[in-house]
């Protein structure tokens, strides 16, 4: 365990499995205080809650009030907030087949709660001269996919409205960074109803290969690890990166082409 977030308290959202229980151990393991919150826990959650450094609060944050309420958990100070709930429903059926109430949900989560969690803890960060807000965005944001293409807009949003507030808050001390994950070892990917699952329901295939072929895609061959954005986050957070905003970390084993 290091000691480089020690006497900071740091707010997650999502925090109860994949990208954000990962980023919750690690910020807990360097020192800080973490209010996690999520709808609901899990054996991996508990276990963080039982060894003392993370507090959980049940919020789902569609509701009302529910960002405010898990911010007020934090008792008065937040030096770092990591927004990371989210949601990526494949649409197999294509684009005409997404609804309103589909949108209107994806953009909700995707972007929204990241909007009204920001807007509840940015006044303790402002009182304080202080804080850092790092928000877990998407190679979709810039890759968009039409398998994807409500999650793509709302990532895409989500990494533009960063960008945008680490401009107005950056001369005050605040600073605010996006990580945008390739394809990564959770749920939303491998799960009973998660990515590899549905595509291959639909495309007559097995999830293995649905995986298989999602992997060969990467430079790398293989999917991220939780653990590993999880690094990007615990670096952006810290000191170390002291003098860096308004940046889009992407981590996709090189997904995203470049010349």
């Amino acid at each position: 365990m290091s000691t480089e977030l020690q006497g900071r308290t740091a707010v997650v959202t999502g925090a109860s499995k994949g990208i954000g229980l990962a980023v919750a151990q690690a910020l807990a393991g360097a020192g800080a205080s973490v209010v996690a919150g999520s709808r609901t826990t899990t054996e991996g959650l508990d276990a963080l809650v039982k060894e003392g450094s993370v507090t959980w609060v049940p919020v789902d944050l569609a509701e009302p009030g529910a960002a405010e309420r898990l911010i007020e958990a934090a008792d008065g100070r937040v030096d770092i907030l990591v927004n990371n709930v989210g949601t990526a429903p494949p649409r197999t059926g294509g684009f005409l087949s997404v609804t309103d109430e589909d949108w209107a949900r994806t953009l909700d989560l995707n972007l929204l709660t990241a909007v009204r969690v920001t807007r509840a803890a940015l006044p303790l960060m402002l009182s304080a001269g202080q804080g850092s807000i790092v928000t877990i965005g998407s190679v979709n944001a810039t890759l968009p996919d039409p398998l994807v293409i409500d999650y793509s807009a709302g990532k895409a949003a989500l990494v533009a409205f960063s960008k945008a507030l680490s401009k107005e808050v950056g001369p005050k001390g605040i600073r605010v960074n996006t990580v945008s994950p390739g394809p990564v070892e959770t749920d939303l990917w491998l799960g009973g109803t998660g990515v590899a699952a549905t595509v291959s329901a639909a495309a007559g295939l097995t999830p293995e290969q649905i995986v298989a072929q999602a992997s060969a895609t990467t430079v790398t061959g293989r999917f991220s690890r939780p653990a590993e954005i999880a690094d990007v986050v615990l670096f952006l957070a810290g000191a170390r990166a002291a003098n860096l905003t308004g940046t889009d970390v992407v981590i996709d084993g090189g997904l995203i082409p470049t010349w």
